[in-house]
């Protein structure tokens, strides 16, 4: 939920939103717009959407440290997305390994390697992760003088919703991520009125329904909370870490010292860090910072 400068809503990059929309077999409208927009392909050419993985399980609501991400198979195509709210180190070789991951596994023995299907993955992400200015980048394979594009089956794509500008550009891809940057009904409206993509206006409709039932709304309420405490967990073991970095570091004294009192702050950081719950993924992210 939010009360960022308006009513509230249910926020539609909160990953249970999201796939409660993206991930909706009736909602293949919505998710053909949505692609169609976001990858830049006509929309006529999308003619068949098939969702793999729909299903939340039970205990995926009670994991505090998470990602989400819908597999879809467009047309031949494998498009994967993934909407990632917190910031996570490592995030372009963990999109790169995921890639490799999905595009290898299509393969089955016995098939041939030109077989293979083009694989793309969307990552929409609400943290700054490039050096630009603009909200998109699109990556190939491509040689380093000729640019020479080595091949059409490998495409990753992020989309940074803080580099969003506040004023409407009148393109489908920025209609799209300002409606699943939305946080407010006065956003929402704003978009409704200025979008003249059909199916935008109808995702508006959907969230506005969602934002009045209950039960939804206390679901999104208590999974933003777990996100907040995973930034709050994150920042307090960053402070904690450095600051008895200094303190060992002063009594210490001597630079041999100093490399010891690090080493041993740092196994006492990763005990007590891993007494705490954290994986291992989030124990590495914080000693990296």
């Amino acid at each position: 939920m939010s009360v960022r400068g308006g009513h509230s809503i249910v926020k539609l990059k909160l990953d249970v939103i999201f796939k409660r929309v993206f991930g909706d077999e009736n909602n293949k409208d919505i998710i053909a717009a949505m692609l169609s927009a976001l990858l830049e392909i006509p929309r006529e050419s999308i003619r068949s959407i098939e969702i793999c993985n729909v299903e939340l399980p039970p205990e995926y609501m009670e994991q505090k440290f998470s990602r989400l991400d819908l597999r879809m198979n467009v047309d031949g195509r494998i498009v994967n997305v993934e909407m990632q709210v917190n910031y996570e180190t490592d995030f372009r070789e963990r999109t790169l390994f995921y890639w490799s991951k999905i595009y290898s596994d299509e393969l089955k023995t016995g098939d041939e390697y030109a077989e293979l299907k083009k694989t793309y993955c969307v990552n929409i992400i609400n943290f700054n992760l490039f050096d630009c200015e603009h909200y998109h980048s699109h990556f190939l394979i491509m040689e380093k003088h000729r640019h020479e594009v080595l091949s059409e089956k490998f495409g990753i794509h992020f989309f940074e919703l803080k580099k969003l500008g506040n004023s409407p550009n009148g393109s489908a891809m920025e209609d799209w991520l300002r409606l699943i940057n939305a946080e407010t009904e006065e956003e929402l409206m704003s978009i409704q009125q200025t979008t003249t993509i059909p199916e935008v206006r109808n995702t508006v409709v959907k969230l506005r329904q969602m934002s009045a039932d209950e039960k939804i709304r206390m679901e999104a309420y208590y999974r933003e909370k777990r996100l907040h405490d995973e930034a709050s967990a994150l920042g307090s073991a960053r402070r904690e870490g450095r600051a008895e970095g200094r303190a060992e570091g002063r009594a210490e004294g001597r630079a041999e010292g100093m490399e010891e009192g690090e080493h041993l702050l740092r196994e006492r950081l990763i005990r007590k860090w891993e007494a705490s719950g954290m994986s291992e993924e989030q124990i590495k992210a914080l000693l990296e910072d």
